[in-house]
């Protein structure tokens, strides 16, 4: 392999590649199609698999199939209008729920901890040195993957090498790739130490266990308590993580997948007051849509119609209520332009699809005009100016962070037709 052709396979993750060559070859050899093909074969392999594959799974063998033709330089037939309107037609008349896993519980992740600890204690009176590092070695990656949210393909990565860890206070991981790193620019993760469920101590007692200090973090170990000196695959996970669930005498464990830490810590943040855009710095998530998938929100809704329901008075027992101060509604217009720090534009969808479905939603936004950068934005007021001045100002100071955090200028002015007052 030339150098060329080692630095072009390393600007795609593994996995990807897996995926895609897993893709194409199915197109190919289970189906008979021809590569280069054309939008009619590729419109009716979607007809001929609509339903038996999930449209998650089709919409990958597309983007898989459109990579192909770019890189042999061919003419994409997957961006035709013929392709797109099947694949529309598909997600209408076959709509599925997505399959979520499972996600787990801090009640379970504390079983999980107790029975490992156990298990190590028990191994080590028995002098059955491979029970004892699988034990310590389970113990350290359900914590971390769980407190940290990672995906199985992190947790396989992690490199001893590139571990700082300080007792009693966190520890900080580099990893080289993750799947949002779309720069390959590398991201370092930090996990602070608990007080009790302490992924920072777990890591400790593995990392003595094993002696070494580089090479791979989690590793396989053999039957004899041999550590490896490979990484554990990522596939090999979600039955690991299965079998500690059942030993430790959780129901329903073949339910769990390695998903099930991430979803199961989003939905721990989010029910202990985490605001999303936190919540997606901490773990990763760049867009809106794909951490919403993993919060669980139906506890949340139940607790905010409670709470309004316990502020609800009999009416037979309501004390005549005090006028409440009148209430202002201002209609400010908002100018919002959005560019690139690149001149590329990968950040600026996300960037307006978060400015649009959060910040400008809790004021009633209402586009209007044709270029696609004015809204209508409802402000509810006190009778003075200062509450006007106070929510503006707030407003334009988040569409300024969510610009930043996405690597974009924002060019951004509320005035009052009224008046003619604006802000910027």
């Amino acid at each position: 392999m030339t150098a060329l052709e080692r630095y072009l396979e390393a600007a795609t993750r593994e996995n990807t590649r897996k995926s895609y060559a897993q893709a194409t070859r199915h197109f190919e050899e289970e189906w008979g199609g021809m590569l280069p093909s054309t939008a009619d074969a590729v419109a009716r392999y979607l007809a001929d698999f609509a339903g038996k594959l999930s449209n998650n799974t089709l919409r990958q063998r597309l983007a898989a199939l459109s990579r192909w033709h770019a890189q042999q330089g061919f003419p994409d037939p997957t961006r035709s209008d013929l392709v797109r309107r099947t694949f529309k037609g598909i997600r209408a008349l076959h709509p599925k729920t997505e399959k979520q896993a499972t996600p787990l519980q801090i009640v379970a992740l504390e079983r999980v901890s107790l029975h490992c600890e156990q298990a190590a204690a028990t191994a080590t009176r028995a002098k059955d040195k491979a029970a004892e590092l699988q034990a310590l070695r389970d113990r350290a990656l359900v914590l971390l993957g769980f407190w940290r949210g990672f995906r199985s393909d992190e947790l396989v990565s992690l490199q001893i090498e590139h571990v700082t860890l300080r007792p009693g206070e966190g520890v900080s991981m580099f990893l080289p790739r993750t799947k949002g790193d779309r720069q390959n620019e590398g991201r370092t993760f930090t996990v602070p130490a608990l007080s009790r469920l302490c992924p920072v101590d777990a890591l400790a007692a593995w990392l003595a266990a094993v002696g070494q200090t580089e090479g791979p973090l989690f590793r396989r170990i053999t039957r004899w308590g041999t550590v490896g000196p490979s990484a554990m695959n990522a596939d090999s996970l979600v039955p690991l993580l299965r079998r500690v669930l059942a030993s430790a005498g959780v129901e329903q464990a073949r339910t769990y997948s390695s998903h099930s830490l991430r979803r199961g810590f989003a939905g721990w943040a989010a029910s202990n007051g985490w605001d999303l855009k936190t919540l997606m710095q901490y773990v990763g998530w760049r867009d809106i849509q794909s951490a919403a998938r993993y919060i669980d929100t139906l506890s949340d809704d139940r607790t905010r119609i409670e709470q309004g329901l316990a502020q609800q008075q009999s009416f037979t027992k309501q004390e005549p209520a005090a006028v409440p101060p009148p209430v202002v509604v201002t209609t400010l217009q908002l100018v919002l332009k959005l560019s690139s720090y690149s001149g590329k534009t990968r950040g600026v969808a996300p960037a307006r699809r978060h400015i649009e479905e959060v910040s400008l939603a809790r004021y009633s936004a209402q586009p209007f005009g044709r270029d696609g950068s004015r809204y209508q934005v409802t402000f509810s007021c006190g009778p003075d100016d200062d509450s006007l001045q106070e929510q503006v100002g707030e407003l334009l100071d988040e569409l300024h962070r969510i610009a930043t955090n996405n690597d974009c200028y924002l060019e951004a002015t509320l005035k009052d037709p009224k008046s003619g007052q604006t802000w910027d």
